[in-house]
């Protein structure tokens, strides 16, 4: 007797534990679709205070996890659609968000500090600098104007329109092999003059 009250136990624990599931997943189908708040307060309500003791518990201090677990569960708020049930459940969706979001905020914290900014004007370039730019610029020009207009006008997509080939092959309707012959023919002339 003793045994079949411990096996129907283990039932109602499994069919409590089941509809519990359906529950926190019917609450993100609410706010996904309806923006559903109250809702989303009781999925508040129940996952913010295990995700600040998993985040404390995972050596996070109270207040950085009382932040960490406000922005998962906003999270959770602006992010609903894209809970999948058949690959997750809501707590292991939530508790992963909360474990990426620890990461990162772990991460923030050990990156280094910039070295020192200067305030004030930058100091003015050498006037044999700027004047070794500007002949650089016009023989670039006068190179880009000389190049056949087949080439330039790849060149200029390439490095001026910031295309990628598949993209300017998608626009000029050029076969993908010939636009990459035409910018490496292009760009040899290129270093040629300007060497």
């Amino acid at each position: 007797m003793a045994r079949g009250a411990v096996t129907g136990e283990v039932r109602v624990n499994n069919e409590d534990k089941t509809k519990k599931r359906l529950l926190w997943v019917s609450h993100l189908t609410r706010i996904r679709d309806n923006q559903d708040k109250a809702a989303f307060a009781e999925l508040y309500a129940h996952f913010a205070p295990r995700v600040k003791g998993f985040l404390i518990k995972s050596g996070a201090d109270a207040s950085l996890a009382e932040e960490c677990a406000q922005e998962v569960m906003a999270t959770c708020w602006h992010k609903a659609h894209m809970f999948d049930p058949s690959r997750a459940s809501v707590a292991t969706w939530i508790f992963t968000i909360a474990r990426n979001r620890k990461i990162d905020v772990l991460r923030k914290q050990r990156r280094p500090e910039p070295e020192e900014l200067t305030w004030g004007p930058e100091e003015e370039p050498d006037q044999a600098d700027v004047l070794a730019l500007q002949q650089e610029s016009e023989l670039l020009g006068r190179a880009l104007a000389d190049l056949p207009a087949a080439q330039r006008d790849l060149i200029q997509k390439a490095y001026f329109g910031d295309l990628s080939h598949s993209e300017i092959a998608a626009e000029t309707g050029l076969p993908l092999g010939t636009i990459k012959s035409r910018i490496r023919l292009a760009l040899e002339r290129l270093r040629h003059v300007l060497k």
